[in-house]
């Protein structure tokens, strides 16, 4: 009875000491510690916050950027078309001039006075005919008698004619509206027809040239707008295509177009550059991002797509790309939300915290 009585105690106090002890060791023990290490790990999660667009249906156009230049729409050197000594230079360098005005004089003296002999000799021969004209009616000439008075004053207008035709050829006068370069000749200077006096420049309108590549050939045709800038200047102009050349470059496989830029206030001069905007393409159906949304991945391109508050890596096809927009044509609905800043620092799954959408 006794040692039975022994052996009941043992056990009681072996049973009190893994009643004190086991919670302190199945605390500091890994499998005690689990819970709490996810909680931990709950409440250190990274939240990265972004803001966002929400992906719109609208149209894209397809742009192409491409250098012109400004060529003038008429230009000619000056000549006279007789020849002779310079008589009076009646035109002042870089200034503009109209049509038909008279810029510069050679000798008429000699032409001059054949024209007054022979308007002397017209006004003899009218008064000839005009009495052989009655004696004809009264049967007191013959008809070719007539005739022949009547043929000396055609023939006489005929020459004075000719006469003032030469003096308009010692005469220098413009053929077009624009501006005149600097004289090269001097007044007394003797002119022959090869002799330059001066350069007239048209420049309004001015013509624009500028070559494509032969991919968008088709998309450009004679009425067309095209934008364009200039250095030093943001205003934003237009020119309409005129014209495009009747073949493709083989050298540089592109084709050259023309267009007029009526330039009314004529404050750009022949020879300028210009930064041309060419609207390609128009996609009225078309939805597009922010081009800051879309990240290169290995020889891909992906976005990030917003779903339960976490990034979703998204691979999707770009198309058209303008300054600001990339034309998205699979990967993305109408209606998605993508990020669009702290691209670098995005990773598939993480946590975001939306700052602003647009």
């Amino acid at each position: 009875m006794k040692k039975k009585t022994v052996i009941i105690l043992g056990l009681a106090a072996v049973a009190g000491l893994v009643y004190f002890i086991y919670p302190k060791v199945a605390k500091n023990s890994p499998a005690g510690n689990k819970p709490a290490q996810q909680n931990t790990q709950a409440v250190g999660r990274r939240v990265l916050p972004v803001d966002t667009y929400v992906v719109k249906s609208h149209g894209v156009t397809d742009v192409y950027p491409v250098n012109s230049f400004f060529l003038p729409s008429e230009e000619v050197d000056l000549c006279f078309e007789a020849s002779g000594r310079i008589t009076g230079i009646l035109f002042k360098e870089g200034t503009f001039v109209e049509k038909d005005r008279l810029l510069a004089k050679v000798n008429d003296a000699k032409l001059q006075a054949q024209l007054r002999k022979l308007q002397a000799q017209l006004d003899l021969y009218n008064s000839k005919e005009f009495r052989q004209k009655s004696l004809l009616a009264q049967d007191a000439i013959s008809q070719e008698t007539y005739d022949e008075s009547n043929t000396l004053v055609e023939a006489t207008l005929a020459d004075i004619e000719l006469v003032k035709a030469q003096i308009r050829e010692t005469e220098l006068r413009a053929p077009f509206d624009g501006f005149i370069g600097l004289r090269q000749v001097s007044e007394g200077a003797y002119a022959n027809p090869t002799t330059v006096v001066a350069r007239l420049t048209k420049i309004s309108p001015l013509k624009m040239e500028l070559s494509i590549p032969e991919k968008y050939i088709d998309m450009v045709k004679a009425g067309d707008m095209i934008l364009f800038t200039v250095d030093g200047d943001t205003l934003q102009r237009k020119a309409e295509v005129y014209a495009t050349d009747s073949k493709i470059d083989k050298t540089t496989l592109s084709l050259t177009i023309r267009a007029y830029y009526t330039n009314l206030d004529r404050k750009i001069p022949p020879g300028r550059s210009a930064h041309v905007i060419l609207q390609l393409n128009y996609d009225g159906k078309g939805i597009s991002v922010p081009s800051e949304s879309v990240v290169p991945d290995l020889g891909e391109h992906v976005v990030y797509k917003v779903e339960n508050s976490r990034a979703k890596k998204m691979q999707i096809e770009p198309g058209v790309r303008t300054e600001s927009y990339v034309q998205i044509l699979k990967g993305l609905d109408v209606g998605d939300t993508v990020v669009t800043t702290g691209i670098l620092q995005l990773r598939d799954g993480i946590d975001l915290q939306i700052s602003s959408v647009r």
